[in-house]
């Protein structure tokens, strides 16, 4: 039960009579597997420099109509004892590509911050195996990046100047070292099908990943996508459902993006599989700045506005906040 295979993933993804059946399924799973605790996640997005020039992204660096900034690696400790004496257990540290970071830079915030008693995750894009194994080595426990989509043409397509097979590497690096790994796939972009957001659905169960985030593309109109169609909350929600009823173990954001497009979107998604929030822990003045897509929720709020809020949201679903490191269940 609950082993399917890419023609009845189709047919689900394909299939608006199953949606309800889905999401219950997905629910039960999360409930029996993971239980009803929700992790909280205090992310510190501490720079919006990026090489790259990923299609989708506003932070893409032909984007000359952003604001940049980055936060100094005092600035960032800062910012991450302040999440954890609002009760934070997992800092997670996310950032453009930005070579301003050395090895160095990052193994001396990571030492600092896992001081402070809590489980660290970094979200910084494409390193050496050596920058991974510095960063393990000082005690980074947790390595969030998204494949996107494993359809290679597409990939390519959105992804100029980048190798997909440096981003299997990248994958493949993290678990050999002993990280919990996250990876994720964007539902919506241009010339994607069902058929490949099935075989995103298997490659997450081929690799094992330990987290798996899920959001719909947003268009952000400073890109080359600026026109296209963004993507359907349903469908994300769907291949977020699919994912729980695979991995049943695994941590599953309800991430922002999906309440972009639906004003409960995490509560939704909390109710269709997911067991994660990650609510922002840095302040308003660099919020709006880091425009991976456009209207992005919750930007003029302050880190405690931020927290009691989805707080009050998690407990009014009968959820509770989880008081762990909220590694994978094994």
């Amino acid at each position: 039960m609950n082993e399917f295979s890419k023609k009845e993933i189709i047919d689900i993804l394909n299939d608006e009579s199953q949606n309800e059946w889905l999401f219950a399924l997905a629910d039960k799973i999360r409930k029996e597997n993971v239980g009803d605790e929700v992790h909280l996640r205090g992310l510190i997005e501490f720079s919006n420099i990026c090489k790259c020039q990923c299609k989708y992204c506003g932070l893409r660096s032909p984007n000359k109509n952003l604001d940049r900034y980055r936060i100094l690696p005092d600035e960032i400790i800062l910012y991450a004892k302040k999440a954890v004496d609002m009760g934070y257990k997992t800092i997670v540290l996310q950032s453009g590509e930005d070579e301003f970071y050395t090895k160095d830079t990052m193994c001396n915030i990571i030492n600092k911050i896992k001081e402070m008693d809590v489980a660290l995750t970094l979200s910084i894009g494409e390193k050496s195996y050596e920058e991974y194994k510095a960063f393990k080595d000082v005690g980074a426990d947790r390595y969030l990046i998204r494949i996107e989509t494993t359809d290679k043409n597409l990939y390519k397509k959105m992804h100029p100047n980048m190798d997909f097979d440096n981003r299997l590497r990248c994958l493949k690096d993290l678990k050999k070292l002993g990280y919990e790994v996250g990876t994720g796939c964007l539902v919506g972009l241009p010339e994607q099908t069902v058929e490949s957001l099935a075989d995103d659905i298997l490659f997450f169960k081929e690799i094992n990943a330990d987290m798996v985030g899920i959001g719909p593309f947003i268009s952000h109109p400073d890109t080359p996508l600026k026109d296209a169609k963004n993507g359907n909350f349903t469908l994300a929600l769907k291949v977020m459902a699919l994912t729980r009823i695979l991995l049943k173990n695994i941590n599953i954001p309800a991430t922002t993006a999906m309440e972009t497009l639906n004003p409960n979107g995490r509560i939704i998604a909390l109710q269709s599989g997911a067991n994660v929030v990650m609510p922002n822990v840095t302040s308003t003045e660099y919020r709006a700045k880091y425009e991976i897509y456009p209207n992005k929720i919750c930007i003029n709020e302050n880190p405690s506005q931020c927290r009691g809020c989805i707080e009050g949201k998690i407990k009014s679903i009968g959820r509770s906040i989880s008081k762990d490191y909220g590694f994978r269940k094994k």
